[in-house]
This record gives structure tokens, C-alpha cells and sequence, in this order.
């Protein structure tokens, strides 16, 4: 029995441990929540910050506990962390901005690309970057705002694109960086990265193979650089069930649990439609997952250094990564206007 809980103590368990109340909390009380402010002026402004610090704080110490890592350091590190994020979100809120659709992950990872290369990260600010963790959460958050009824209206042609467009690209990608010399776990995560959901498909794909920590950094960067995130892939070799339940990452459950969750939620009527005609609670749980990307994109940042994704170790990933990536954007929109401007009006 033991040993059965310490199973649980691994991060990608204690993320979806920590998740579940944020998600409670936009289930129980979404109007009564925080959220981000469009500006940095007035006292409700700085309520709301207040209270979503105070929720990103104990969120981090919880999960600090429950996994054993040190807490000392925490809550000056985090201020820096949460204080830059916050920026980022701010920012992406301006008109002229937003306008032009520039996200506040945009901005977190710039933001902390400035920081780690113009100037250095102190010891005392690394407590609190934590990317991985934060991200991880995004995630399971993130699974509350894919509601079944929204995917369907997609309907068959998008789902089929989907499954193309990721097949298509993942095994080019995958094929160039091999003939490129690019190692097969780097290849595999490049790969899953740029097919799929760009960050969150890079850190799943290397738990999986067991990628290399600097070179799964390196990929990130270029996927936040160069490339918008769209949804999730995990490679897969033919292993024993049991391999498979080993390696998989276990927050995607959360993710999973989360959509199917809030999609009964909504065809049994129990959310509460807002003043813009848009359901709170999913609402909420979107703000969640924001929250914590712009906090998992700032700690991507502030690890990454830019000299690094030009040296000539890293070269052919970057070379590979860029063609494969123009490959995605021409085989996604050929095969877009074959089913969408051809099949289905013929149909």
C-alpha cells in the first residue's frame, strides 16, 4: 500500500491532485473568482492579482510538498515569476495587441528570453521555475474548456484533417531529422512538438523516451519561437501494456477527466450562462490554463539561451525543425482546401 501512494507522489499524479480544486472552484463559484485585469490601475485590479497569487502560491507549495522538493526560496522566487507572467498577460490584453493575435505565451517566453540573456538569472529567483510543473497544470486545465459539443461542430471534415494533418507531419519531421543525423529520442520530440500542441507535446514526448533534459530545452524554444501550439501526440513503439501505462504521462488523464467532466457538466444544464452569452465555468477554468502557461512559458525563458539555438551542436535540429515546419503549414492547408473547399461542398 506503500509503495502504492509513493506512485502517486510522482509530478505528472501530483499536478492533477493540485488541479482538481482550481477546477472545483470554477465548477462551485466562477463569479466570485479572480481574474486577470486588462490594466495594472485600481483597487479591484489589484484584488484580483492579490487573490490569483495567493491561488498560484498555494498551488506551488502544495505540489512543492507533496513532491518533496525544497520550499525554501519559494515565495521570493515566485513573485519575480508570477510579477513577469502578469506583464505578459497584461500586455496581450491591449487592443492593438490583441488585435493582431498575439498571445500572452508570446510575450512570457519573450519576456523571460530578455531576462536569462540580457541580464542572468540569481540562485534566488530558481525556486519557482518550475516549467514543467506549471505547464502540466495548464494543461489539465485546459482539458475543462475542450467541451464535446464544441468539438463536434467540427464535425467529421475536422476531425479527419486532424488526424492527417498530425500523421502527415509527425513522420516527415520525424524522417528529415533522422536523415539530418538528428538522434532518434531528439527526432521523436521534435517531431510530437511541432505535429501537435508545440510545448506540452515536447515534454510529453520526452517523459515517454526518455529524452535528454538540455536537448528537450533546446526544442522547446524553437517550438515557442517558431510555432503556434495545437494539440497533443505521444509517440508510440509497439511495447507491452505495461510499458505503455509506464511511459504514459499520466496528467493527460486529467486533461481527458476534465473535458469529460464539464461536457456533462454542460448537456445537463449546469452552467451558468454570462452576460456575453458564454458559459462562466469553462470560462474560469480557461483563465486557469492561461494563468499557469504564461507561468510555465516565463520559467521556459528565463532556462533558455539564445547562443544555444544557433550553435553548431544544435544546427541540424534547427535546420531540420525549419523544414519540417514549412512542410506543416503547406500540408495543412492542401489537405484543408481539399476536404473543406472540395469534398464537403460536393458532398
Amino acid at each position: 500500500m506503500k509503495n502504492f501512494f509513493e506512485k502517486l507522489r510522482v509530478e505528472d499524479w501530483v499536478v492533477v491532485w493540485v488541479s482538481i480544486p482550481l477546477l472545483l472552484l470554477a465548477s462551485l463559484i466562477p463569479a466570485d473568482l479572480p481574474s486577470v485585469p486588462a490594466t495594472l490601475v485600481g483597487e479591484v485590479a489589484w484584488y484580483n492579482i492579490g487573490l490569483l497569487f495567493a491561488i498560484v502560491l498555494v498551488v506551488l507549495y502544495v505540489g512543492c510538498l507533496l513532491l518533496r522538493r525544497p520550499l525554501k526560496g519559494l515565495l521570493p522566487s515566485l513573485v519575480v515569476v508570477f510579477a513577469v507572467s502578469l506583464l505578459a498577460q497584461v500586455v496581450a490584453k491591449i487592443p492593438a495587441v490583441s488585435y493582431y493575435g498575439f498571445e500572452s505565451v508570446f510575450f512570457s517566453v519573450l519576456f523571460g528570453l530578455v531576462i536569462r540573456n540580457v541580464w542572468r538569472v540569481p540562485a534566488w529567483m530558481k525556486p519557482a521555475i518550475q516549467g514543467e510543473f506549471f505547464i502540466k497544470i495548464g494543461v489539465v486545465c485546459l482539458g475543462a474548456t475542450i467541451l464535446f459539443s464544441d468539438v463536434m461542430k467540427s464535425g467529421v471534415f475536422g476531425l479527419v484533417q486532424a488526424c492527417l494533418v498530425v500523421a502527415v507531419v509527425w513522420f516527415f519531421a520525424f524522417r528529415f531529422s533522422r536523415r539530418m543525423k538528428v538522434d532518434e529520442r531528439s527526432a521523436m520530440i521534435l517531431a510530437s512538438g511541432l505535429s501537435i500542441c508545440g510545448v506540452s507535446a515536447s515534454i510529453t514526448a520526452a517523459r515517454v523516451v526518455g529524452g535528454d533534459d538540455r536537448k528537450l530545452s533546446y526544442i522547446v524554444s524553437l517550438v515557442l519561437i517558431v510555432v503556434v501550439p495545437m494539440i497533443y501526440l505521444m509517440p508510440w513503439q509497439a511495447p507491452s501494456l505495461g510499458i505503455v501505462w509506464e511511459k504514459f504521462p499520466k496528467f493527460i488523464l486529467g486533461f481527458v477527466a476534465a473535458s469529460l467532466v464539464f461536457s456533462l457538466c454542460q448537456s445537463n444544464g449546469l452552467f451558468t450562462l454570462g452576460a456575453k452569452g458564454k458559459l462562466l465555468e469553462p470560462g474560469v477554468a480557461k483563465m486557469f490554463s492561461t494563468v499557469f502557461f504564461s507561468l510555465a512559458f516565463v520559467c521556459i525563458g528565463l532556462d533558455t539561451r539564445l547562443k544555444d539555438i544557433v550553435s553548431k551542436e544544435n544546427r541540424n535540429v534547427l535546420r531540420s525543425f525549419l523544414v519540417a515546419q514549412t512542410f506543416n503549414i503547406v500540408v495543412t492547408f492542401v489537405i484543408a482546401c481539399l476536404l473543406f473547399g472540395l469534398l464537403k461542398p460536393a458532398l
